[in-house]
This record gives structure tokens, sequence and C-alpha cells, in this order.
């Protein structure tokens, strides 16, 4: 059984990678419809251009050879925004002087993969919890307290 992966990267995007990132690590783990979801309710501005690069990975890991697997079991891999060239502009100031105005660009990148199908053991066999002896033994520490040192 060979595993469905796609990935898709959207280039020269007119946003930072930092403000990418933030809304990568939102869907990073979860599966393709619920990133959707995800990203369809996000206020960024960022994300309608995540989701499209989002739904061509899981068009590209669909037309892979053996591909047409089930997209219900696919889910978002890895995710990440990497530093595009960034465009540098001058804006004048006051007494001749003038700012620089950097315009930052970022590339996007989705991987999708198909999750694996969970094998589960028959009767007899070694299930999670099958005679586990250390069900509640585990103690919960407490934070201990501080004190001032000098007083008052």
């Amino acid at each position: 059984m060979t595993m469905i992966e796609g990935r898709a990267t959207a280039r020269y995007v007119r946003t930072s990678a930092q403000k990418a990132k933030l809304v990568m690590d939102l869907i990073r783990g979860q599966s393709v419809d619920r990133a959707l979801a995800t990203l369809r309710f996000s206020q960024k501005r960022v994300a309608g251009a995540v989701a499209k690069v989002l739904r061509s990975a899981v068009a590209n890991a669909e037309q892979k050879e053996g591909g047409g697997g089930d997209v219900d079991r696919m889910f978002v891999s890895r995710c990440y925004a990497d530093q595009g060239p960034s465009m540098k502009r001058i804006r004048p100031a006051p007494m001749g002087r003038a700012f620089r105005i950097v315009k930052r660009t970022a590339h996007l990148t989705v991987h999708v993969e198909e999750r694996p199908e969970v094998v589960t053991a028959g009767p007899g066999g070694s299930g999670a919890g099958a005679g586990s002896s250390r069900r509640g033994s585990k103690r919960r520490s407490r934070p201990r307290k501080r004190t001032g040192g000098t007083g008052d």
C-alpha cells in the first residue's frame, strides 16, 4: 500500500513570512476539510492564499500515479512560509530626507498526506489498557510557594 502525498507552493505572495506563519500554525496537523474551514473563517488576509495552496496540494495528490485515494483521510502534514525577495521603495520625508519602505514577499508551501489506516488487534491481542498496572499511580506535583527572601 502506497502513501498518497501531495505538495504545492505559491511563490511571491505579497505578505510577510511572519504573518503567513501565524496562519500556517493554525492548520498544521489538521485534516484537509477542517483546515479549509479554519482558513475560511480566519480574519487574516493571507488565509485566502493559503487555502488556495492547500486545495492545489490536494489536487496534486489526486493526480499522482496510484492516487485517487480518499480525500477525507488526508491531512496537512507540513506547511511553512519562507521569505521571498523584498521590494525596496523610497518615500520622501521632510527636509530632503527619505524613508525606506520594504515590501516583503513570501513563498507558501503545503504538504498533504493520507493518514495510514489503523489496524486493530483481534480478540486477545495486546490492546492498550490490557493489564495496565500504572493506571492511577502518577502523583501530580504542586508548584512550590515562593517566599520573599528579605522580608518587609
